[in-house]
Formats: structure tokens, sequence, C-alpha cells
């Protein structure tokens, strides 16, 4: 069983992120990944893991029934799926990530107090957290 979830890890924005704050991603007919995962994340910080916010993207947008989905999760981390750290929310949009000693992920917005924090390595309790950043959208030459 593959995972996609941090502990206690901040994931800041990729190097070559276009934006300077935090945008939030735009709505569109159908909702894009980067829509979707940001509000499920927004409006429940630190409820859901990196595990819950890729699995129930991913089954909204091919529209799994509920019935299904136990199986389905299964199916879906027997291989290896691309972590937050892939999201359009870090490399396009300005969104960092934390995730909490229990997995539990919330959105940071890039210039925020707490990004500053974060990115030091602290989280707003003064706990130590790994950091790291979003993949870059190009390939460095």
């Amino acid at each position: 069983m593959h995972s996609t979830n941090y502990v206690d890890t901040f994931i800041g924005v990729a190097e070559d992120c276009p934006v300077s704050s935090a945008v939030v991603p735009p709505e569109r007919s159908p909702a894009g990944i980067a829509a979707l995962t940001f509000r499920m994340i927004a409006e429940a910080p630190y409820r859901y893991t990196s595990d819950d916010v890729v699995f129930t993207v991913w089954a909204d947008r091919r529209g799994v029934p509920e019935a299904d989905l136990p199986a389905a999760r299964a199916a879906f981390f027997a291989k290896g799926q691309p972590c937050l750290r892939a999201s359009d929310l870090g490399k396009r949009y300005g969104w960092g990530i934390h995730a909490d000693s229990e997995g539990r992920v919330a959105l940071v917005p890039a210039g925020s107090a707490e990004y500053v924090t974060l990115s030091a390595g602290r989280a707003p309790s003064g706990t130590p957290v790994t950091v790291t950043r979003a993949m870059r959208s190009r390939r460095r030459g």
C-alpha cells in the first residue's frame, strides 16, 4: 500500500511559481483538480490527510459510486500516486501545504506570517517541521 501522506512537514511553493502571493484557483466546469483540492482543504483545514484529498479528488472527478469507494481506494493506492508536492496549488497558485503531526493538511498562503514561520522549519505551535518545496514546473536549464 503506497501513501502520499507527510507528517510534520511544510511544502513551500515551487521555486518557479509565477505568483508572489496566493491566488485561489479559477472555477470552471468541470472543476479542475487544483480547484477541487483547494476547496477540500480550505473548507476543512487539518481534517484530511493528503491521501484523503488526493483520492477524493480523483474519485469525484471519475464519479466513483459511494459503495465502490473502499475498493477503489485500495486499488488506487496499490500503486504509487503523485503527492501534493506535484499539485498546482504550490506550483502555480502560491499555496504552501502544512501537514501536522497526524498527517492532516492545511493551506498556507505565500507571504503570510504563518508561511514565513513554517518556511523557517517551525510550526505555529513551535514544534519543528521538515521543509520541502512543491515540484518545479520546468526543468532547470
